[in-house]
């Protein structure tokens, strides 16, 4: 080769390695991790490379959106694609290209699957924020690798297993977020190891374990977040070393024990959060050293004792929550000293005697609520002295005299809630100075002097609740309905006499609630104008005239009550009032129509007594076949000592191959079944079919009566109840067999978050069981002993009640009720109608239970007393529904019924069937 040619080659040799050397790997890298994601809004648009670029050493994807580089373009050193709505399962093989990025931000996307582990190659990263995405698995090793990391914000992902120990070897971070993900086990012990943190979030994970006492090292410290978890045992005192904390959080955290002393050690901390765990033992009087405490929540706890009187001491404190434990005693007087006092809750405790008299004059009071206490005296008259007071809540307390005169001059209400108290007097309430009342409760006191007529004034009410007031009397004013915002209006028991005001711009109303006063005159027409209303109860007054025809139109109305009324004529033909109950009609004699008897003509008579025969006629081969049956089965009872009675669907085993599958021990397991009271077993009979089997013990003298039940029992066929297969019986036992059915039941399934269909599957399938049991059965079965863990599931996962009419068995074999005749009939049940009634109020309990996820599991007087609207604002919460969402709706509608059915009175509980048609309705 000459030397020319040899030139020429090194040349271009040279002159390749040197466009290797220029060539843009950045803007490719990121070329190629955009190549990686779904950007279905082009927030990624102007990422891409000019086809006029002039070779220079500068980056071009310097001049790209989220893209950082240092002054002279020559190293990208950030990268923020944060809340750009991207989607990807990210490879991670660009990352290695990016040797000096300083701050990574890919927050508030939609990313997922696992994190890669070269992500922690980027050695020089100070910032690193991958919170609000879908990011799951395991935590990736090597984040000990990021020695510079100041940020490591993680929060809300789908991260499972152990939270990383290693992140504690990165001595300089001031904040780690691990919050909101699936992370279990314990909080490493060496996350005490912190040299430099400032920030540290743990909460709503799955942890467990104990909190370990060496995050108590954390000198540098200022805030810390671990609750929403559920630890065992309680707060560790060395907590109390932390000298720069000012924000502790462990709510939520399934603490127990007292609450440190050590804890008052934390001389700048402002804000103390243990609510919603057991503690227990008293209040540390030591607390008064917190004197930089703004914000102090204890509530929903089992803590007792009184309030210290040294929290006088306290005159940062803005919010003192005590709410939901066992306090008692009385309110300090130190307390109406706070200075900076603005929110004060202590409902559901046992306190008494009176609120302090100054309360209010010295501070900003906004918030106060008291109710569900002991309290009596009158109500202090100082709470709005310095006009900043917005919700007054003191119900269910003891509070006797007149409405205090500072409640017409309080132009900052916006919620007074006084119900059940001993408060007496007019309704002093001046509605014209009040223009943001929306909720007024008086429900429930001695109140006299009628509804006051400028009521009207109140632009922006909504919810008024006068019942229960008997001696209030007056009439209603004339231009009620006129209030534009009123949604709710409830006046029953309180002797008002006159007639119903006629309905005028009553767009929003969707509640009147008129039962049991004096009212008289016909139903207004008008009524049929308000679009909104779904719940009409005019039940025992003197209104007479007919129903409104158009009234029935309403495609809203959902319980119309006019009972025990002198209401004439038919009720209107439309599909409303057909699915509504007889009870909601009854005591009108001169009411007739569907679903009361049909109104009457010559032909109909005619027919009706053509039917009566046929019926009678039916009646007696009833009675005939009965009377063989019975004839049967005590004539089969003489032949042997064991019989097997079968039910429809059911082969006829004999008892000798039922007795026989009961002895092999291949065939029996016990199991520990929470559905019961007794034991049951799992029992494989011939042929294979699987059935549990319960025994019981009986009384010679009860079998017969107890047997007219059994097979009443096996009767009751419905797709939502659980089948009574047959039983096998001699003198001494009785086995029952039911279907045998593995899928678990409802207690299970609540504390599993679930879809809306699959909640309101549950919720109607159970309804229609217990409809079927109220009002198909003759005599009605109550089922009672309805709870989530008697509610099972078939292979279809179709909810089916289990355990309906056991309670009633067992009272009959126990001699709770006489035995008076072979027949057993309603009345020997002790009020039936109230256990049909129980049956309600615990079904509503349930539909509570399954809308909070199980956070509800019984019906306190604190929740019947929440306003629905409240209510409704944590269930949205707890089942992720926004205020825009189209099932707030049907949220709403369900929490209605559940109210309706867990109301005090159980005379004002809707029937089964009522509610059936509610929830079909809701879901159409």
């Amino acid at each position: 080769m000459d030397i020319s040619a040899t030139f020429t080659l090194l040349f271009l040799l040279v002159a390749s390695i040197a466009a290797v050397a220029s060539a843009d790997v950045f803007s490719d890298a990121l070329l190629s991790l955009k190549s990686e994601f779904s950007d279905n809004y082009n927030a990624l648009g102007d990422w891409f490379m000019p086809s006029n670029k002039n070779p220079s050493d500068e980056i071009t994807a310097c001049s790209w959106s989220g893209v950082s580089c240092n002054s002279n373009s020559t190293m990208v050193i950030g990268l923020d694609l944060s809340a750009r709505g991207l989607a990807a399962e990210l490879s991670g093989k660009q990352f290695a290209v990016f040797v000096d990025l300083v701050s990574l931000n890919f927050s508030h996307n939609l990313f997922s699957g696992k994190l890669p582990p070269s992500i922690f190659n980027l050695t020089n990263l100070k910032n690193l924020d991958i919170s609000r995405n879908n990011f799951s698995g395991k935590f990736p090793s090597g984040v000990s690798g990021l020695k510079k990391l100041v940020v490591l914000d993680a929060f809300s992902n789908g991260f499972s297993g152990p939270l990383p120990a290693e992140v504690s070897q990165v001595e300089s971070l001031k904040v780690v977020n691990f919050a909101g993900s699936y992370f279990s086990g314990p909080i490493p012990s060496e996350y005490g190891n912190f040299k430099s943190l400032e920030f540290i979030h743990l909460a709503g994970n799955l942890l467990g374990g104990e909190i370990p006492p060496e995050l108590g090292k954390l000198q540098t410290l200022t805030h810390m977040e671990i609750g929403y978890n559920s630890y065992q045992r309680g707060i560790p005192w060395e907590l109390g070393n932390m000298p720069q904390i000012q924000y502790l959080d462990i709510a939520g955290a399934n603490l127990s024990g007292p609450i440190p002393k050590e804890i008052s050690n934390l001389a700048n901390l402002q804000s103390l959060f243990l609510f919603r765990n057991q503690l227990n033992g008293l209040i540390p009087s030591h607390f008064s050293k917190l004197v930089s405490l703004q914000s102090l929540d204890l509530s929903d706890n089992q803590l007792s004792g009184q309030i210290p009187e040294s929290f006088s001491e306290l005159k940062n404190l803005s919010l003192l929550s005590l709410f939901q434990n066992k306090l008692s005693g009385t309110v300090p007087h130190a307390i109406a000293d706070l200075p900076m006092l603005d929110t004060l809750l202590l409902w559901n405790n046992f306190f008494s005697g009176l609120l302090p008299n100054s309360l209010g004059i010295n501070s900003n009071l906004k918030l106060v609520d008291v109710s569900s206490n002991n309290f009596s005296g009158s109500i202090p008259p100082n709470l709005c002295a310095n006009g900043m007071l917005s919700k007054l809540i003191l119900f269910s307390n003891y509070f006797a005299g007149e409405l205090p005169p500072f409640l017409s001059n309080c132009s900052s209400l916006v919620r007074i809630r006084f119900e059940y108290n001993s408060l007496s007097g007019p309704i002093s309430l001046s509605f014209g100075s009040l223009s943001d009342i929306s909720y007024v409760d008086l429900s429930s006191n001695k109140l006299t002097g009628g509804v006051p007529e400028d009521i009207t004034r109140a632009s922006k009410l909504e919810y008024l609740n006068v019942s229960n007031n008997p001696e209030l009397g007056g009439k209603l004013p004339p231009k009620l309905w006129s209030l534009p915002l009123l949604s709710n209006f409830s006046a029953s028991s309180c002797n008002i006499s006159g007639s119903i005001p006629s309905f005028q711009s009553c767009k929003s109303l969707t509640v009147v609630e008129l039962s049991a006063n004096y009212l008289l005159g016909n139903m207004p027409e008008t009524i049929s104008d308000c679009h909104g209303l779904s719940i009409i109860d005019l039940s025992h007054n003197n209104i007479s005239g007919e129903i409104p025809e158009r009234l029935g139109h309403s495609t809203s109305l959902l319980l119309l009550n006019v009972s025990f009324n002198d209401i004439s004529g038919s009720i209107p033909e439309n599909s409303n009032f057909r699915l509504m109950d007889s009870s909601a009609f009854q005591g009108n004699p001169k009411l007739c129509g569907v679903p009361l008897q049909a109104c009457r003509n010559s032909k109909e008579i005619q027919t009706e007594l053509l039917w009566v025969l046929v019926l009678c006629a039916a009646v007696v081969v009833f009675i005939a076949l009965a009377v063989s049956g019975v004839y049967y089965i005590q004539k089969e009872r003489k032949k042997g000592q064991w019989k097997m009675i079968s039910f429809a669907g059911f082969p006829n085993f004999t008892a000798y191959d039922v007795l026989k599958s009961f002895s092999s021990p291949e065939f029996m397991d016990t199991l520990q079944y929470p559905l019961v009271s007794s034991p049951i077993c799992k029992v494989t009979l011939p042929t294979g079919i699987t059935v549990s089997v319960k025994k019981i013990e009986w009384d010679p003298q009860r079998m017969e009566v107890m047997e007219e039940l059994i097979i009443q029992m096996g009767n009751a066929r419905h797709k939502n109840l659980t089948r009574l297969l047959g039983y096998c019986y001699n003198k001494d036992l009785v086995y029952l067999l039911y279907d045998y059915l593995p899928n678990g039941n409802v207690a299970e399934k609540i504390l599993a978050r679930q879809d809306w269909t699959s909640k309101y599957k549950i919720v109607l399938g159970i309804a229609k069981g217990l409809c079927y049991l109220h009002h198909d059965c003759y005599p009605a079965i109550p089922h009672g002993d309805l709870r989530p863990s008697n509610i099972v599931f078939a292979e279809s996962m179709e909810p089916q009640l289990t355990e309906f009419g056991f309670r009633f068995l067992m009272q009959l074999n126990k001699g709770s009720f006489p035995v008076t005749t072979s027949k057993m009939q309603p009345g020997q049940y002790t009020s039936v109608n109230e256990e049909l009634y129980m049956d309600i109020f615990n079904f509503g309990n349930i539909i509570l239970e399954i809308l909070t996820n199980g956070r509800t599991q019984n019906v306190s007087k604190s929740i019947l007393n929440k306003p629905a609207e409240d209510l409704l604002e944590e269930i949205c919460r707890e089942n992720e529904v926004s205020r825009q969402d189209t099932l707030r709706k049907e949220l709403s509608l369900m929490l209605e019924v559940a109210l309706l059915c867990t109301r005090s009175r159980s005379s004002d509980r809707p029937s089964m069937k009522d509610v059936v048609n509610i929830l079909s309705g809701s879901n159409s």
